[in-house]
């Protein structure tokens, strides 16, 4: 037996070594790691084809006379398979040659599962690792969430470091009710020369300038008007206000009312009532086609106001009543959003959202001796590019109702600010600063 040592920078490397020089029948003696890379100390019964024939196997004895038996490449690497150097070789080939294949076999698992659901994998578990499993995500999406919320947070320190006058402009619109986009992008417009006191009446003209009004528009001009809104609006005392007025400025015969809503339990009644004392005539039309003759008959009226019922946005009938005041007639229907300028900001979207499936005209805002805060309404009329036509300030009938105006919107907005907004102006400031200490 012959003993040679291979070096090379891997275990590869030095197997191919052995091959190539010794044979496939070679046994392996010993491994060792160096810096440089691997030594394998190999030995061979016979010499290689190319040279001499083999000569017998002799065992090495140990010092006690013993033969010792040398280990085999199987034993040296723990493996159980040929202990053929050849043998070896030809299996890890074939190893490699089939891992690409398992590699995409997994792929195409995983490719194939991934959009499904885990519910397969959840069937087999038990309830309490499902329970485990589900509190694993809801605490995972808590976290991702107070994450977003800490980022966003830094986000806007870092903005209030950069630019502490628009943050503190910003911070003031929306105290006065604009809403945050709205109120972000007209604070975009401010100068940065300009002090605290200048900018913000900067800002107070540049939301004048993009409100829209019409004034006296209903009045002005001769046709059919119909009115349209969400219950509790103000619609029935808007109409008789605008009647009362026409009248007024017109003669009652030239003002007819006309009311389409069935659903409220003494809806017409009221509407006639307000007919009487005004003296013009109110009818009632029970659908599309009465409303139609109705409007035929008072074609020769200057005016004609249409009071419709009032549904929420999620009311079914309130499609009903769409299709109904959008039946071809005889006369154009010009149709107007009343909104009451106390409600919620998310409301009032909603609601306009909801009516432009037709054609709007205008608005009206009712309501405004009952409003804490403008902002709302002005920032859904700006948004929406919706023009505002008429203000109600109260219940009187015609007197709390005028024409809009852009300048008077703005002014009473801040107004209630200065008046509801700021912190110190709060009656309870005092009390809670006193129970915070």
């Amino acid at each position: 037996m012959k003993i040679r040592r291979f070096y090379g920078k891997d275990m590869r490397d030095v197997l191919k070594q052995v091959k190539d020089e010794l044979g496939g029948d070679a046994v392996i003696m010993s491994n060792k790691k160096h810096a440089d890379g691997i030594e394998i100390v190999a030995a061979y019964d016979k010499e290689p084809e190319a040279k001499l024939q083999p000569k017998a196997k002799t065992a090495p004895q140990s010092h006690s006379g013993k033969s010792v038996k040398t280990p085999t490449l199987s034993e040296i690497i723990g493996d159980t398979g040929p202990d053929s150097l050849k043998a070896l070789l030809e299996k890890q080939a074939k190893a490699a040659a089939e891992t690409p294949e398992k590699v995409k076999a997994d792929t195409s698992y995983t490719a194939h599962n991934a959009p499904v659901s885990s519910s397969p994998v959840a069937s087999h578990s038990s309830p309490i690792e499902q329970n485990a499993l589900k509190e694993m995500r809801q605490e995972l999406s808590s976290l991702r969430n107070i994450l977003q919320f800490q980022v966003s947070g830094l986000i806007e320190q870092e903005n209030n470091r950069k630019h502490p006058l628009h943050s503190y402009l910003v911070q003031k619109l929306l105290q006065m009710g604009i809403s945050n986009s709205l109120a972000e992008e007209v604070v975009a417009y401010a100068p940065e020369s300009a002090n605290e006191r200048q900018a913000w009446l900067f800002l107070l003209k540049l939301l004048a300038n993009r409100l829209q009004t019409k004034q006296d528009d209903i009045l002005s001009q001769p046709g059919v008007v119909a009115l349209m809104g969400p219950t509790g609006t103000g619609k029935t005392t808007t109409v008789a206000k605008l009647a009362a007025q026409a009248a007024q400025k017109y003669g009652a015969e030239q003002v007819a009312v006309v009311t389409i809503d069935n659903y409220r339990i003494g809806a017409f009644e009221q509407i006639a009532t307000y007919g009487k004392i005004i003296g013009c005539s109110v009818k009632k039309a029970q659908n599309a086609n009465e409303l139609s003759d109705l409007l035929y008959q008072f074609r020769n009226k200057r005016l004609v106001l249409i009071d419709t019922a009032g549904f929420g946005q999620k009311d079914a009938r309130l499609i009903k009543q769409l299709d109904t005041i959008n039946q071809k007639s005889c006369v154009t229907i010009r149709k107007y959003l009343v909104m009451q300028a106390n409600c919620q900001y998310r409301v009032m979207q909603q609601t306009v959202k909801e009516y432009r499936q037709i054609s709007l005209q205008g608005c009206i805002l009712t309501k405004l001796d009952e409003c804490y805060s403008l902002g709302e309404a002005i920032s859904v009329a700006i948004e929406n590019q919706l023009q505002v036509c008429y203000l109600t300030n109260g219940q009187k009938v015609p007197e709390d109702m005028q024409p809009a105006d852009t300048k008077f919107l703005i002014t009473s907005a801040a107004r209630l600010y200065k008046k509801f907004g700021l912190i110190h102006t709060d009656a309870n400031y005092i009390k809670n600063a006193a129970v915070a200490v």
